[in-house]
């Protein structure tokens, strides 16, 4: 019996973010990689925040939509890689009717914060 060949499928490569935004250099010294799962449930979202570092994500269920600021949107759906925003406010949100999960990979190092709260906008 024959084995099957490993599939690789590139889902994302690019240097910038999902908003056209180039991405930051890296910064100096020994990098930190980190990887979070995030569950949204349905109708769900996160408050106003931004990124010092820079991530990516694959959703794995559902379809996540990323907003920023000035209005634009990106809906990601299941299958899909997203190239976050680096140093821009920003926010998820689970418009749908089934919890989303999502992959987030960031390229940080040891003490640097991967994310920002910024409470002083309101959620509307």
């Amino acid at each position: 019996m024959a084995k099957e060949e490993v599939k690789i499928s590139e889902l994302l490569r690019t240097g910038s973010s999902w908003d056209g935004a180039e991405l930051p250099d890296y910064p100096s010294g020994r990098p930190e990689l980190v990887c979070r799962r995030m569950e949204f449930p349905a109708g769900s979202r996160l408050g106003w925040h931004h990124h010092p570092v820079i991530n990516y994500g694959i959703v794995e269920q559902g379809e996540l939509t990323i907003v920023g600021l000035d209005g634009r949107e990106k809906t990601v759906r299941q299958g899909e890689a997203l190239a976050e925003m680096v140093g821009t406010v920003h926010r998820g949100e689970n418009r749908g009717t089934v919890p989303v999960i999502l992959n987030m990979f960031y390229v940080s190092q040891e003490g640097m914060e991967l994310t920002v709260q910024d409470p002083s906008i309101p959620m509307d």
